[in-house]
């Protein structure tokens, strides 16, 4: 296999390119050291030892130190990896690596944000941010009801009385327009239009 292209990335990185198609990112010297050079061959053997040693190791390693700071789900944490150009088959292994110790755990990080935000956030809402997050409908559901058999339980309406204390909302007082806008933000908020109503008063059903 023909080395066709070596793009410095930064002062110690270059990407490296083989048959014209980007393969992956090594330091300088593991340029030198696997003889890597635009318009050289590079071995089978070299190749496979970048792609099931090297790499994976690193990525593991990036992994591990990404998950010291923060917990990541795991479409989070392979985002993150390929922003670091790893291949393909490399980010899979070392999802596979830090996910046989669980240090990523997909229902673990569904419960702690249902639990942290239960008593902020619509259940929408919070299954509307898991979800931009890569959590799936299935472990939402699984997550949701193990956190409900712990004793966790939601009062949407309790949270919709605190919004509308907040925005300072007068039932009394409130013309067609502000009820209009009040019930727009709190549809926002992904509470349901029967929640809402029942807090607010049947305004709109009149």
């Amino acid at each position: 296999m023909r080395v066709t292209q070596v793009v410095e990335l930064s002062k110690s990185r270059s990407k490296v390119y083989i048959e014209q198609e980007f393969a992956f990112v090594l330091y300088k010297g593991e340029l030198r050291l696997y003889h890597i050079r635009e318009g050289e061959e590079l071995t089978e053997e070299d190749y496979d030892t970048i792609m099931q040693e090297v790499l994976p190791k690193r990525a593991k390693l990036r992994a591990m130190n990404l998950l010291k700071s923060r917990e990541y789900t795991t479409v989070q944490l392979r985002n993150k990896l390929k922003q670091g150009f790893y291949p393909d088959e490399v980010v899979e292994k070392a999802l596979e690596y830090v996910g046989s110790f669980h240090y990523t755990d997909d229902l673990r990080y569904a419960k702690d944000y249902i639990t942290y935000h239960a008593e902020k956030k619509s259940r929408k809402r919070i299954e509307q941010d898991l979800q931009n997050k890569g959590i799936s409908r299935e472990i939402m559901e699984q997550a949701w009801a193990e956190w409900q058999e712990l004793g966790g339980e939601q009062d949407e309406q309790a949270m919709i009385r605190e919004l509308l204390n907040k925005k300072h909302y007068n039932v009394e007082q409130a013309d067609y327009k502000e009820q209009q806008k009040i019930y727009a933000f709190l549809m926002r908020k992904g509470f349901s239009g029967e929640q809402i109503r029942r807090v607010m008063g049947d305004f709109f059903g009149e």
